[in-house]
């Protein structure tokens, strides 16, 4: 039977208690984390249960994931990008025929590119990485870009949206990691100074017109042409490779687990439709309504980080205070 090793304690009875120093000894920034009503005992019963029954899950991660490592998402009510700010995230097909709106990304990105890339991972990740270690987790698939979950030790992450920290040429596909690229846009740019007062979910932040008006990219080093992160914009498509690993996965998966994601975007929904017509179980945490809760058999409303936490805390709990 799997079993997580946890602090061996006399009673159960300070199960939770446990989970809530977890969580808040791995908690980093609740500024982006919608409000929500406590987790319910029963919900968290039927989720423990749901991970304890399953050895070979698919996990699906989104940018609820990410918000209590202090990257906000971009939904949610009060404190996602789109209520904080009238910005919209850079479409594709405006990123590749503007070299305006190129320079004006370029610009801004840089300027956050310290910070987003300094975020460390949070218990969401961490437990995740021990489910794996545990071999419970067949893989994950993250919607996210920041690196989070490699960051806390996870190799089996397939990165759905691509990644914040590489850079790829739109016209020799020319990869190089975005700390290089960071170093070269130093270079080229020894005056450019400012600070980040709120990051976005792909590392974006607001600078002055004059910042973006004198700031300078570079050209690809291996053929002249244009870099853009390696990562998918708002409009473009997920590479036909990544959409075969992840359904492949999900079709030698025993069940689906969604956390901290609404799946707005079809390419998570997708997933969620895929493990339903497999008849794979299906649960889901997430604050707010998902588009696949009407295909979940458990829905489970709260904070990742705070249901894991509690989860870890309660996995086998009985059997760990019987060997005190």
């Amino acid at each position: 039977m799997f079993k997580i090793n946890v602090i061996c304690v006399k009673s159960c009875k300070t199960v939770n208690t446990i989970g809530i120093l977890l969580y808040r000894s791995y908690t980093s920034d609740f500024a982006f984390v919608p409000k929500c009503e406590p987790v319910k005992d029963r919900d968290l019963l039927m989720l423990k249960g749901f991970i304890n029954s399953h050895s070979n899950m698919c996990i699906l991660t989104g940018a609820g994931v990410s918000t209590e490592s202090g990257i906000p998402d971009y939904r949610s009510e009060g404190v996602g990008l789109y209520a904080r700010s009238n910005r919209r995230p850079v479409l594709y097909k405006d990123f590749c025929n503007s070299a305006e709106i190129r320079r004006r990304y370029w610009a801004r990105n840089y300027i956050g590119w310290p910070r987003f890339s300094s975020v460390k991972a949070n218990i969401v990740h961490e437990i995740l990485k021990k489910l794996e270690d545990h071999n419970k987790i067949r893989c994950i698939v993250t919607q996210n870009v920041d690196n989070l979950h490699t960051k806390a030790g996870s190799k089996k992450v397939i990165e759905l949206h691509g990644t914040a920290f590489k850079v790829m040429c739109l016209n020799c596909n020319e990869r190089i990691c975005r700390y290089q690229l960071q170093e070269i846009l130093d270079r080229m740019n020894p005056n450019m100074a400012g600070t980040s007062e709120m990051i976005r979910p792909d590392g974006d932040v607001d600078i002055s017109q004059e910042q973006v008006e004198r700031f300078k990219i570079p050209p690809c080093g291996n053929c002249g042409g244009v870099l853009k992160p390696d990562m998918i914009f708002f409009g473009d498509n997920v590479p036909r490779q990544i959409v075969e690993s992840v359904r492949y996965n999900v079709e030698h998966s025993d069940s689906l687990l969604i956390l901290g994601t609404t799946l707005t975007t079809f390419s998570g929904y997708r997933i969620a439709l895929q493990a339903s017509d497999a008849k794979k179980p299906i649960a889901i945490v997430n604050i707010g309504k998902t588009r696949a809760d009407d295909l979940a058999e458990i829905k489970v409303e709260g904070r990742c980080g705070d249901i894991l936490s509690r989860i870890y805390s309660m996995i086998d709990q009985h059997e760990e205070c019987m060997e005190c």
